[in-house]
């Protein structure tokens, strides 16, 4: 690589002067020395590299430094360890040497950043599962690591353009799988969006554009209609004596198009494009929560609100620390807009999450974050041997929906929504989840697999005699409560494994009989068990029959010779039939798979015989979907939609796996597609659909079925297409015909049984 010129040395040193005038928190002559020594040995272990653009390396550790320091509001430790974290991987300086030079705090934040980048584990499935879970396990030690690994994270992800496809799709998914929701639940919400858009924008580029230009087509409209509704909110608002900053923005473009795909809209449709937001000084007379409520009252005063639109994140705040009123207003032209109500100090909060937490942090108080951070922390002192399973569970607990439950005495509980009286039980105790038999819920009597609601009391049924049971396991959600069944049931085996070993070699010393490999042999065949442990296991968990054992061991085959010839004659005579060896090694060279090149885009014809894919069941991709490649052996590939979300989490757990692929479509295969058509019920719309496809399109239908109700019509068909392209204007057509509402693409179960349940019922 060629050395940095004297030109871009210039550039470097002006851009490290700008780091120090953003770094608020860097202000001193002492943190301004120390981060001008790390930019120096910085310079010095990457001086020769460049990244894939062509820059020099360097320019990447100093704008994850700005970004630590700007737009998360980290201090000067944290700016010294992003100048450094490739130093110790990529040059000679050693981890004992930045020790000496900066201290311990550098030097361990250092160490977590440089394990994740280094430490795997090839004895686990996935490589890059194992990995995130060793990042995961600093947060037992310095939550600044993720912090740090998060702006890492989104330089990377702004300068994508230059990584090869194969690997884009990889960073993509990781992206979205769990440093976006990392991101968020840390309050880290302007990082988060942006890796939401960005992944968006490197994986489906075109919708990326298509909203982008949209957004800016109607900006000037928006900032009109914004301006007409805060003019009234703004007068009221003045009149009371309130310090304040209103503004209305946009919605990010992934959160736009997340709602398109789970409503089916088009972008025209999606109601709350935008959101205003109102930041108050606080007065020091009243409490900031009174004055948010006052607030939403003079709101609500001029604007009808929607009733179940109110979200109340004042009383409870968010386990991240989010403190706000969010409410939904009718505003003029027939206009839904969400208003969001917050004080100078939740705003800092919502925007720069754990950092600004730390500022606001009150004299030891024990914070929703940091309550959140502890229970992280007691998964990853009982995480599960199987990273999958491990990443899994960690993700289900980044997702921002939760509820809050109450104990007998009105003690507050927070779970992820969808929990169970027994999640509550875990959470409350381990002890008191083992022991549990039944709950109370608002003083009636459910199951353990009852499913709780925001507001429910909870009172649990304990007794001493009960024991986890494996059929807990397919009803909690949480990931406390499956560790500790999970460990109870690995207890449990343990034991009946050293059971079971020491009832098997006190027999045989009895008997006088060698406990050998052959007699292992012998004995794993008979209990068809896996491995040692398996059989041990299956012995000491019961009632074993000795006298059976020993016939076993003692038993000789009456002659191996026969036994061996009888395995070679039914191998030989399953062959295929006699071929000449000169013969045979070319029918050998012409059928050996070639192994694919993951490096290089696969181009899918639709001859699926003589192709080396098959097509997903789980999304059912059709030529002219965006797709994506999974590597289920070096000779086969999987297509699934890039969407999909089986794909995605191969994608973040197997980017080595990832192979990027494009349609050659020639129009020879039909794919079956799930459309469903709604619209007013007026006579002759089913004859009028049915005969456009028929008559008009030629499209050969699978399976129909309407219903009617209260004059609205639903349909869904299955259809024979060829392309996305041919889709695409088939929807168009059956929308624009008389009474059709809407026409959007559904995906088709796996084990589909609708048209089968609906025959059964006629």
């Amino acid at each position: 690589m060629a050395n940095i010129t004297l030109e871009e040395k210039e550039a470097l040193d002006r851009t490290f002067e700008e780091l120090l005038e953003v770094c608020q928190r860097c202000n001193n002559d002492e943190n301004k020395a120390k981060i001008r020594k790390a930019y120096e040995i910085a310079f010095k272990a990457h001086e020769n590299m460049r990244r894939k653009s062509g820059e020099p390396y360097l320019y990447h550790p100093l704008a994850v430094a700005r970004i630590a320091a700007e737009e998360i509001g980290l201090g000067a430790t944290s700016v010294i360890c992003a100048l450094l974290h490739d130093v110790v991987e990529d040059s000679d300086y050693t981890l004992e040497e930045i020790r000496e030079l900066f201290g311990d705090k550098v030097a361990n934040i250092i160490d977590g950043l440089t394990k994740i980048s280094n430490v795997f584990d090839h004895g686990t499935q996935s490589v890059q599962a194992e990995n995130f879970r060793k990042m995961l396990l600093t947060l037992s030690d310095d939550v600044r690591v993720i912090l740090l690994k998060l702006a890492d994270r989104l330089h990377n992800m702004r300068t994508l353009d230059a990584v090869p496809d194969y690997k884009k799709m990889k960073v993509v998914a990781e992206t979205l799988y769990l440093y976006a929701p990392l991101a968020h639940r840390l309050g880290l919400y302007k990082i988060k969006t942006e890796l939401e858009d960005l992944s968006l924008k490197h994986q489906h580029p075109a919708v990326y554009n298509e909203i982008l230009r949209k957004l800016e087509a109607s900006e000037e409209e928006r900032q009109i209609y914004i301006k007409e509704f805060c003019k009234p909110i703004e007068e009221q608002l003045r009149a009371s004596g309130f310090s304040y900053q209103i503004s209305g923005r946009p919605k990010s473009v992934y959160s736009i198009w997340n709602k398109m795909q789970i409503k089916g809209v088009p972008f025209e449709e999606v109601y709350d494009i935008f959101a205003i937001r109102i930041v108050f000084e606080p007065n020091m007379e009243m409490s900031e929560k009174a004055q948010c409520w006052a607030i939403y009252s003079i709101v609500t005063d001029i604007y009808k609100p929607k009733p179940d639109r109110l979200r109340d994140w004042i009383s409870n705040p968010k386990a991240n620390g989010y403190e706000a009123l969010h409410t939904t207003v009718m505003g003029h032209l027939g206009r839904w807009v969400e208003v969001q109500i917050r004080s100078k100090r939740m705003d800092e909060i919502a925007e720069l999450g754990y950092a600004a937490h730390w500022k606001y942090k009150d004299g030891g108080e024990e914070s929703e974050l940091d309550k959140w951070i502890k229970k992280i922390r007691e998964l990853l002192e009982n995480n599960s041997e199987d990273a999958l399973e491990f990443i899994d569970e960690f993700k289900m607990n980044l997702f921002s929906s939760e509820i809050f439950v109450f104990t007998p005495k009105g003690l507050l509980k927070r779970l992820p929504k969808g929990s169970t009286a027994l999640d509550f039980a875990y959470d409350i105790h381990s002890e008191v989840g083992d022991r549990a038999i039944g709950a109370k819920v608002n003083f009636k009597l459910v199951p353990l697999n009852h499913v709780l609601n925001s507001g429910d009391q909870v009172e649990i049924l304990t007794s001493e005699i009960q024991t986890p049971q494996k059929e807990w396991l397919d009803f909690v959600i949480t990931a406390k409560a499956k560790s500790k069944i999970r460990d109870h049931f690995k207890n449990e085996r343990k034991k009946f494994i050293l059971k079971g070993k020491t009832l098997l070699e006190e027999k045989f010393k009895e008997w006088n009989i060698p406990l050998n490999s052959r007699a292992f042999k012998q004995l794993l065949v008979e209990y068809r068990a896996s491995s040692k442990d398996d059989l041990y296991y299956k012995l000491g968990s019961e009632e074993p029959d000795f006298n059976r054992i020993k016939k076993i061991v003692q038993h000789r085959s009456r002659n191996k010779f026969i036994r061996y010839w009888k395995i070679q004659i039914s191998k030989t005579t399953s062959r295929l039939p006699f071929i000449r060896s000169s013969d045979a090694s070319k029918q050998e060279q012409q059928e050996k798979p070639v192994p694919i090149d993951r490096k290089k885009t696969l181009v899918l014809n639709e001859d699926l015989e003589k192709q080396s894919y098959s097509i997903a069941q789980c999304c059912k991709p059709i030529p002219g979907d965006e797709v994506i490649g999974y590597l289920v052996s070096p000779t086969k590939v999987v297509i699934h939609k890039k969407e999909c979300e089986q794909a995605i989490r191969y994608m973040a757990n197997f980017g080595d796996r990832i192979i990027s692929v494009e349609w050659v479509s020639k129009k020879v295969l039909s794919f079956i597609v799930r459309i469903k058509i709604t619209g007013v019920d007026n006579i002759g719309v089913v004859h009028n659909i049915t005969n456009l496809l028929s008559n008009e399109l030629e499209i050969n239908m699978k399976s129909i079925l309407f219903d009617a109700n209260h004059g609205i019509f639903t349909g869904i068909i299955d259809l024979y297409i060829h392309d996305a392209y041919d889709l695409s204007e088939l929807i168009n057509k059956i929308k624009r015909l008389k009474g059709v509402h809407s026409v959007k693409r559904v995906e088709i179960p796996e084990n589909d049984s609708i048209f089968q349940d609906i025959m059964q019922n006629i």
